[in-house]
Parts: structure tokens; C-alpha cells; sequence
């Protein structure tokens, strides 16, 4: 019997979204019963898409509580970074929270995270926008002013990646979600200061995040990532026919596809050996709709369609063509099988479809 994949990936997120709103990023993972800004902002922005607004508002209530409840670290970091003092522990907004709004207890863990507020404001902005809202509603006013004023403190500051490493570098694609957000604030508070902070960013990124025509990993690099497809698609940096992009997508392919399928993270990847990931897949596909090219979004579409299990589950990563293969049977004794279902990964198919339907 085929899976109707589009019916069942919503099913998937609304059975796992809890009752305070958040999104759990994987329900079968210990190390993902958390639910990230990130990942939430992305899952909500595809229940938007495909009508399920209610969701998508729950969530945001949900981040709203968990920032405005954090006002006090918001001004200890504000206050710290003026000074050029340190940030410990204490004194940053997580990346991650338990289901209930609570900070996790696994320290193993980064949290210095800024790429995940940034994008949770661009998630904001077009939730309102897909539901023809013209005004904050509620706390939410408190949570965008507080929100973008911390990424615009901090923004300078070495964080950790999306992928939650390399915590010692600066990273256009963490600038790009940052520039993305602070335009959001800008729209949505009416403050046009906002707008002006998010262009210094842009032009540091292009100042300082190009290597040889291309956009780089991170800052003194010369590698890509594939996350780097977010400077253009969906954060606007750039738009999606300029050459640098360009360039940065024809590296991705060929260096991060290797068999014309799915898409690897970055080189040197060992997570899980560094498999085949289905939202770096979607977002590929993503880009290409928005370049013009339908056609090979669609074979993306397909391609992830196709690593759907019996029970319409998506998996994060597929183990194929294993950038470091020792390392797979490592991760899997250490954490358990690769987490499915991903709910980013049913949100990223449900955005390519859409985009691709479009």
C-alpha cells in the first residue's frame, strides 16, 4: 500500500507536539526529547503552510513563554557582552528546552547556540503573515524586542553551528538566520533600527563569509556546509540566482552528494558516520524551486519520499556513502539507532512539496 507521506508527516508532528506547544524533535531519542527554536521554527512554518495554524501558534506561545520567563539572562548577557566579559553557563538562552520550558540537565551538550532565536523570529513573521495577522498578539511583542536584542548583542560572538560544533567560530549561516531575524523584529515591532542592525550583518557576511566565490563553513575557512543553502533559501541574504550562492550550491553537489541523492553535511561529517541527511535533501530541492529548476527539486522530493519506512516514518540521515564509516556503528552503540521519525525531516518534505505544488 503507498503511504500518502504528505498526510501522514502532518500526523507525525501533531501527534508529537505536546501540550504546551513544543515540538519534540524525535520521539524514539533520548538525546532529542527537547525541542530546539530551530528545529520548531522550520515544523511550525510547514503546519503553517499546510493550514494546520493552530499548531504552528501553539509553539510560538510556547517559545514566547520560555523567552520573556528568561528576560533576566537576557539582560545579564546583554550586560556582560558590552563589557567584553565572558558568558558562562548562566548567562545565555539555550538552544534546546524540555517539553515543559526547562533548561535539559546534560551538560555533554552545547547550548551557546544563536541560529535557532533568529530563525524562531523568521518563523514568527511568516506565521503571521500566512495568517493575515497585522499585529503581535499578546506576550509575543515583549518576546521580539527581548529576542532581537539579544542576537544583536551578541551576534560578534564565536557560537556553536547548527549541527552544534565548531563553538570557536563564527558562522555565516548562524549570521545569516541572525540578519533573517532581525528583519523580522524590524517588520513586526514597526522599529526600523532592527532593519539597520540585520544590513550591518549582511555585510559583514558578505564582507568577511566569501572565500574564493563561494560562501564558507565558517569565518577564515574555505569548506562548505550544506546548511549554507539558508543564506539564500529561506533567510534571504541572497537571492537565489546570485553567483556566490551559485557557486556555494555547485560545491554542496558536488562535494556532499555523492550518489545524486541525499545530501551530507560537511566534510570530515562523523556523526553517525556522516550519512545522507533528508532535510538537507528537502532544502536542496528548496533551493532549486526558488532558482527556477522544478525538476530536479522534484527528484529530491522523490528521493526523500523513498526512505520512508513501513509506518511513513522519515529518518534524520540514511547510513550511505559514509563519509567516515568506522564512526557509524560508534554513534549507534553510544545513542541508539539514528532518530526516526525526525519531525525536521517530515517539516523540510512537507516545505518542498508545497514549494514544489507552488
Amino acid at each position: 500500500m503507498t503511504i500518502d507521506l504528505r498526510r501522514r508527516s502532518i500526523e507525525i508532528i501533531t501527534a508529537n507536539q505536546a501540550p504546551t506547544g513544543a515540538y519534540i524533535a524525535c520521539p524514539n531519542m533520548d538525546d532529542y526529547a527537547y525541542s530546539w527554536f530551530r528545529d520548531g521554527a522550520f515544523i511550525a512554518y510547514s503546519m503553517d503552510l499546510v493550514g494546520e495554524h493552530d499548531s504552528a501558534r501553539r509553539f510560538y506561545d510556547w517559545g514566547a513563554q520560555v523567552i520573556n520567563g528568561r528576560a533576566d539572562v537576557v539582560a545579564r548577557a546583554l550586560h556582560k557582552a558590552a563589557r567584553d566579559e565572558p558568558l558562562g553557563p548562566d548567562d545565555y538562552l539555550h538552544t534546546r528546552y524540555t517539553l515543559d520550558g526547562r533548561e535539559g540537565n546534560d551538560d555533554s551538550w552545547p547550548n551557546f547556540q544563536l541560529d535557532g532565536l533568529g530563525t524562531w523570529l523568521w518563523g514568527l513573521r511568516q506565521h503571521l503573515a500566512l495568517t493575515e495577522q497585522t499585529a503581535l498578539p499578546g506576550a509575543w511583542a515583549q518576546t521580539v524586542r527581548l529576542a532581537a536584542d539579544y542576537l544583536h548583542g551578541l551576534w560578534r560572538q564565536p557560537n556553536y553551528d547548527l549541527w552544534e560544533e565548531f563553538g570557536d567560530q563564527i558562522h555565516p549561516y548562524t549570521l545569516a538566520a541572525i540578519y533573517a531575524g532581525l528583519r523580522a523584529a524590524a517588520a513586526l515591532t514597526n522599529q526600523p533600527n532592527y532593519e539597520t542592525r540585520a544590513l550591518n550583518v549582511r555585510n559583514f557576511i558578505l564582507s568577511e563569509g566569501v572565500r574564493d566565490g563561494h560562501f564558507v563553513k565558517y569565518l577564515g575557512s574555505d569548506a562548505v556546509d550544506a546548511s549554507l543553502l539558508g543564506l539564500s533559501v529561506p533567510y534571504a541574504v541572497v537571492d537565489p540566482g546570485d553567483p556566490r550562492v551559485q557557486r556555494t550550491v555547485q560545491r554542496i553537489e558536488a562535494q556532499l552528494r555523492p550518489d545524486g541523492g541525499g545530501v551530507q553535511r560537511y566534510a570530515h561529517d562523523s556523526y553517525y558516520g556522516g550519512g545522507q541527511w533528508l532535510l538537507l535533501a528537502a532544502w536542496l530541492g528548496w533551493y532549486h524551486t526558488c532558482a527556477g529548476d522544478p525538476t530536479r527539486a522534484r527528484s529530491l522530493l522523490d528521493w526523500i519520499a523513498a526512505q520512508a519506512d513501513a509506518h511513513g516514518h522519515l529518518p534524520e540521515q540514511i547510513p550511505q556513502y559514509l563519509i567516515a564509516p568506522d564512526y557509524y556503528e560508534k554513534w549507534v552503540d553510544w545513542r541508539g539507532p539514528i532518530a526516526t521519525p525526525l519531525l525536521w525531516s517530515h517539516a523540510m518534505y512537507l516545505v518542498l512539496e508545497r514549494e514544489i505544488g507552488d
